[in-house]
């Protein structure tokens, strides 16, 4: 597991895709976070113990393409291949505990609402044991159902949305009504630039909101936070990931939870569980790539009895649910909540190299949807504007600007000289 140390995340190329970390305290958000990253950060057991943004790198995990293709192996560049399983690094921010009344400044208020919206996702973590009170303070398993976490921070971001949004809305809504619907579009846009949110944001929230063509000057407060809901849900899709799932109490809260929010994505956790396994296959103790359904011991004789035990418990998380869900939980982030497929760009697509000859170089997670031109811009502007064709390194085929990508895409971009 070397590959998780800082002297390889140095090498790795910056990745392009943000994911907060959101949940009050004591639900195992900083556990997670360095479960995923494995860089220590405090873990205690009171509140607002993370005062201050920690960012790392974590990774999705995906089958190599170098497999498909019969190859031997490859040679990644900005990302890494073990075992035939490519991770891509995205950057993961924990984000300190927001609390109810969060958006009036409570506890520490706007200051980390604000932060969210340089995310491109969020990640909430809650306590699926239901060991602590709205205000993260233990309690007995059970006492809380996190449903009601879930809903409180969706409730507090929209809120801070929509003080933002509807700050001298009468006056902005008219000068709206004398614009055409494009020019609409810019101006809403314009106004929530601060909070990161895109021209395609809008459009997707107006469409669900059904607010297209409808004069702005005519929307109640009711239409304006249906249009905040939908903007929030579409610029800022949330994955829940349900921890502490081996607490007896919490497999009955999980279906509660699947029950009332029968349209989120929710995965069932233990960050502690992965954190364990993660140190103990850095020391070489065990066997484990992030994602794997089961480890190995290299050698129990250089175990503890305790040590066996506690490997144990987590090996039955593992067999319940197939993971300990903290590598799950960021591949449903990107793939499922971001709706991001892998490609790999390379310059040669007959050895699929790039000019120094290293395989498969590069792997980039792009929005499902994405045409050929939009990549070649985004591995690099003159690639983009001297666009001639594309091949398709599988099929070798030549494709044209509008070809749509699809998963696990190799593609060499031809440009003007």
């Amino acid at each position: 597991m070397k590959f998780f140390s800082g002297e390889v995340k140095k090498a790795i190329a910056p990745p392009k895709i943000y994911i907060g970390l959101l949940g009050k305290t004591n639900v195992g958000k900083s556990t997670f976070f360095s479960a995923a990253t494995l860089i220590s950060v405090k873990i205690e057991n009171r509140p607002f113990v993370t005062l201050e943004p920690n960012t790392g790198i974590a990774y999705i995990r995906k089958t190599c393409v170098h497999k498909e293709l019969s190859l031997n192996r490859c040679n990644p560049v900005t990302s890494i291949c073990i075992n035939g399983e490519r991770f891509i690094p995205i950057v993961l921010v924990d984000l300190p505990g927001l609390v109810k009344d969060a958006h009036k400044g409570r506890g520490l208020g706007n200051k980390f609402l604000d932060s969210i919206r340089q995310a491109d996702a969020l990640i909430h973590i809650v306590d699926a044991s239901g060991s602590t009170d709205e205000d993260g303070r233990p309690v007995k398993p059970g006492f809380r159902n996190p449903v009601d976490d879930v809903l409180a921070i969706e409730y507090e971001y929209e809120e801070w949305m929509y003080g933002i949004i509807s700050r001298d809305w009468p006056r902005f809504s008219r000068g709206l009504d004398h614009m055409n619907p494009g020019q609409i579009i810019d101006s809403l846009t314009q106004r929530l630039s601060g909070l990161s949110i895109t021209r395609e944001h809008v459009v997707k929230a107006l469409i669900s909101s059904k607010l297209e063509g409808v004069k702005p000057s005519s929307w109640r407060e009711e239409e304006l936070r249906i249009f905040i809901h939908n903007l929030r849900v579409i610029a800022k899709p949330i994955v829940i990931a349900a921890n502490k799932i081996d607490v007896p109490e919490a497999m009955d809260i999980l279906k509660e939870m699947r029950k009332r929010l029968p349209n989120r994505i929710i995965v069932p956790v233990s960050a502690l569980g992965e954190l364990i396994l993660r140190k103990a296959a850095e020391k070489n103790l065990i066997e484990y790539l992030p994602g794997d359904p089961s480890f190995r011991v290299r050698d129990s004789n250089s175990l503890t009895q305790q040590q066996l035990k506690v490997l144990e418990s987590i090996n039955k998380v593992l067999e319940e649910f197939r993971g300990t869900g903290v590598q799950q939980t960021l591949n449903s982030v990107v793939f499922n909540a971001l709706n991001r497929i892998v490609v790999y760009p390379v310059e040669n697509s007959n050895s699929y190299t790039d000019s120094k000859g290293n395989i498969l170089p590069d792997s980039y997670l792009v929005p499902q949807g994405t045409k050929v031109i939009e990549l070649a811009y985004m591995v690099h502007t003159d690639l983009g504007k001297r666009f001639l064709y594309a091949i398709d390194a599988k099929t070798k085929q030549r494709v044209g600007k509008d070809y749509t990508l699809k998963d696990g895409d190799v593609i060499e971009v031809v440009a003007a000289v």
